[in-house]
């Protein structure tokens, strides 16, 4: 199988959101952020724990009040993955979420208040190794900045950047990530582009407010796409007008399209025409519905045909080949003499693909043990 990346990943310095490392080539990071009310500790928290069940490795919980912040403080005790505290203005409210063991900041230092405001914040990170996320958006960029540019440039939301990061250089503080989302592909990826020659600290990608299920993921991986190819990014949020599952599901197969980061079943399915021996649009569908719980890495070939089926097959873990009333069954490019009948392909396919992903689970888990 050709599973080899070209992609060269821009050098960065390395941070660590909890446990989970940013940066300097770690693997990168899939986020999201919870849509529920904060108060709302019970849909907040059982919110959190569906994302960490798709494989969320950060997840980011907006702390408007000390309302929030307080039952912040429930929630972090209630779930595994690392959070980060998304706060604006108010400098109080960041020092109170790091006091209940928030994992990073979400917040832009030039806009809490006069430089002593800033020192607390940034003394209180520094003494509980907590980083900090600079989030320069292009729908609330600041006055001046919209006066001198008159719409949102990418040299806009550079300077933007710049001026918070100058603010961190000037307290000794570099545990920090840059992020400068627009709405706009072509902006984004502009911006992103200019900051990544400017600074060495990881970035984080997203086109913001990109729109909803569809129409928003694909201009997340278009967009992202084109910076990731480039080798620029370290972590991504996928902002979609939908569950915040949905945005975890969309960064992984971006990453996995381009052979960054792998998690769960690639599916290689044709299209369907006229040759198919059997329905491939509704096996598909199913099976990814029923093994959305396989994390292993693995490619599944479903092809409706003899036409690509036998080729794909060949540089897949598990293939299937289309055949009249009964389809061939390949693992690991060898075509074996068992066949699935048309009819009834999905429960059985089903079940080899959940075999062979936990054999695979199990020779990964012994090569990492005799490492």
């Amino acid at each position: 199988m050709y599973n080899e990346s070209p992609i060269i990943r821009r050098p960065s310095t390395r941070i660590y959101v909890g446990n989970v490392p940013i940066g300097d080539g770690a693997p990168i990071a899939v986020q999201s952020m919870t849509n529920t009310k904060t108060t709302d500790v019970e849909a907040t928290v059982a919110q959190i724990k569906a994302l960490e069940k798709v494989g969320a490795d950060i997840v980011r919980v907006s702390v408007p009040t000390m309302d929030a912040a307080e039952a912040f403080k429930i929630i972090k005790q209630s779930v595994d993955v690392p959070l980060v505290a998304d706060i604006h203005f108010d400098y109080r409210i960041a020092l109170k979420v790091a006091e209940y063991g928030v994992d990073c900041l979400r917040i832009n230092p030039g806009n809490i208040g006069n430089e002593e405001r800033i020192r607390n914040v940034v003394e209180c990170a520094r003494d509980k190794n907590i980083p900090i996320r600079i989030g320069v958006n292009g729908g609330s960029l600041e006055k001046d900045l919209m006066d001198k540019y008159r719409e949102p440039t990418p040299e806009a939301l550079l300077e933007s950047a710049m001026r918070h990061v100058d603010i961190l250089d000037r307290l000794n503080f570099d545990q920090f990530k840059v992020s400068v989302k627009a709405s706009d592909v072509f902006l984004a990826v502009a911006s992103y582009r200019l900051l990544a020659k400017q600074i060495r600290q990881p970035l984080h990608l997203g086109i913001t407010e990109a729109g909803g299920m569809r129409s928003g993921s694909v201009k997340s991986a278009v967009g992202l796409g084109m910076l990731l190819a480039e080798g620029i990014g370290d972590t991504i949020r996928i902002s979609l007008a939908a569950d915040p599952v949905e945005e975890i599901k969309v960064g992984f197969d971006i990453l996995k399209s381009l052979r960054i980061r792998s998690r769960g079943i690639n599916f290689i399915a044709c299209p369907s025409c006229s040759r198919q021996e059997f329905d491939v649009i509704n096996t598909v569908n199913e099976l990814e519905r029923r093994l959305e719980d396989v994390t292993t890495a693995m490619d599944v070939s479903i092809i409706g045909c003899v036409v690509n089926g036998p080729g794909e097959a060949l540089v897949s873990h598990i293939g299937l080949t289309g055949g009249h009333a009964k389809s061939g069954y390949y693992d690991d490019g060898v075509r074996q003499k068992e066949r699935f009948d048309n009819n009834s392909i999905v429960d059985g396919l089903e079940a080899k693909i959940r075999a062979k992903a936990a054999m695979m689970a199990n020779r990964i888990e012994i090569a990492d043990k005799t490492e």
